[in-house]
């Protein structure tokens, strides 16, 4: 039954690969804030909550639970991210709209199959996170910078799974492999501050590859509540050679664990409700989460634990809903909110990677078309956040306040294929 499926594998496959050219913009940090259309329609909700394929992206242990599926999915990401500067001795005050490329399309793709009655296998292919600013107005102009401001930051991953089932409890693995690129633009006044100049802006894509892993548990305690553990490694990347001037570690940049748990309580035949809680480890990757301060006491960029963005490690806490209207009509809703990431004093480097976002409002349905076939659709609203300045600004940049403000449309559509 597997080997007849191949073919089905393989076209996976070279769509997860054309996926690495794909866009990835992310919400919790530059996390996504669900993956698969099911899970952003309840605002990410899934570690006990496995709706789809792309389950093996938060809870492997999910891929046991969904049956034989397929699951495809397409994403209309809208940021809206800008910056203020005030009280620059520089002549930097001014609004600056970073939204020079104003919206990116991004695809998902899963798949899983049964192997016996107690082992199942997928594969999903997603984009985990990024970040994207382009400034026109570029807002180190007034410190020798020119031309347009911004990072393109993408994120895409492979993920293969294996899940077993033991009487009301699954047990999951994955392998994940992860590449990503980045680019950054109009920075030139930090050259001067790196300890490789010539390797901080300017330079084009650069990409980096790398492998974590991932394991889950999903059990059900009742006849209406399952619970679910999972923890996704930290991914030692390849480093970006040609940034190794503006990264810490000579262009390290590593993506960071995280983990969580989960509740679902099914209080009808009709009405889910389930719950999450999820931590990002932002601080444990030197280039995201050490400060810009170290700079100003004279260690360079791009040197060992030299100076980043400033990230704080970050609780999600989702709540969702599913109700099941008809046979044929499924309506989903759900909210989260995140702990800042990025302090009052560190918004002067985060001009160029603004995900300042707390609270997400999603909603969903899905439209069976038969007893195999069915249209999913989610729309989630990132609610306006602005995080203000904090002696952000150095006074060798001219002192004053960078402030940090960022809203999200984004509208998902897919189509779901029980095999």
């Amino acid at each position: 039954m597997i080997l007849s499926n191949s073919h089905l594998v393989g076209t996976l496959l070279l769509a997860g690969i054309a996926m690495t050219a794909a866009d990835a913009r992310a919400t919790n940090g530059y996390f996504t804030h669900g993956t698969g259309v099911r899970a952003q329609a309840v605002a990410g909700v899934s570690f006990a909550l496995p709706q789809d394929a792309l389950i093996a992206a938060s809870n492997p242990a999910g891929s046991g639970r969904i049956g034989d599926r397929i699951d495809a999915g397409l994403t209309w990401f809208q940021p809206d991210r800008g910056s203020v500067i005030e009280g620059n001795l520089a002549g930097a005050d001014g609004r600056y709209d970073g939204n020079d490329d104003a919206w990116f399309l991004l695809p998902d793709l899963g798949f899983t199959q049964s192997i016996s009655e107690q082992l199942s296998w997928g594969i999903a292919l997603y984009g985990n996170g990024g970040m994207n600013t382009s400034y026109t107005d570029n807002p180190y102009a007034a410190f020798g910078a020119t031309g347009v401001a911004g990072v393109d930051l993408s994120q895409a991953f492979i993920t293969p799974s294996i899940a077993w089932r033991a009487g009301n409890h699954s047990f999951g693995a994955a392998a994940t492999f992860a590449y990503q690129r980045f680019e950054a633009k109009g920075l030139a006044p930090f050259d001067g501050f790196s300890s490789r100049p010539g390797s901080v802006t300017d330079l084009g894509h650069d990409s980096s590859t790398g492998w974590g892993i991932k394991l889950g548990w999903m059990g059900n305690v009742s006849d209406s509540v399952t619970l679910g553990l999972a923890w996704s490694s930290e991914i030692d990347m390849s480093r970006f050679d040609d940034y190794a001037g503006l990264f810490a570690d000579g262009g390290d940049f590593d993506i960071p664990q995280s983990y969580g748990a989960g509740v679902a309580w099914a209080l009808s035949n009709e009405l889910t409700v389930a719950a999450d809680w999820q931590r990002i480890q932002y601080s444990d990757i030197n280039s995201v989460g050490t400060p810009l301060a170290p700079l100003l006491a004279g260690v360079p960029l791009g040197v060992a634990g030299g100076p980043g963005f400033g990230w704080e490690d970050s609780d999600v806490y989702k709540l969702g809903t599913i109700y099941k209207v008809t046979e044929t009509l499924t309506l989903r809703a759900g909210v989260s909110h995140m702990d800042q990431p990025i302090p009052g004093g560190e918004t002067f480097f985060n001009i160029l990677a603004p995900g300042v976002i707390e609270t997400h409002v999603s909603f969903g349905a899905s439209w069976a078309l038969s007893d195999k076939n069915e249209w999913n659709f989610a729309y989630t609203r990132g609610l306006e956040k602005t995080v203000r300045g904090a002696n952000s600004i150095p006074g060798p940049f001219g002192g004053g306040e960078a402030n940090l403000t960022m809203h999200q449309n984004i509208l998902a559509i897919g189509f779901t294929r029980l095999l």
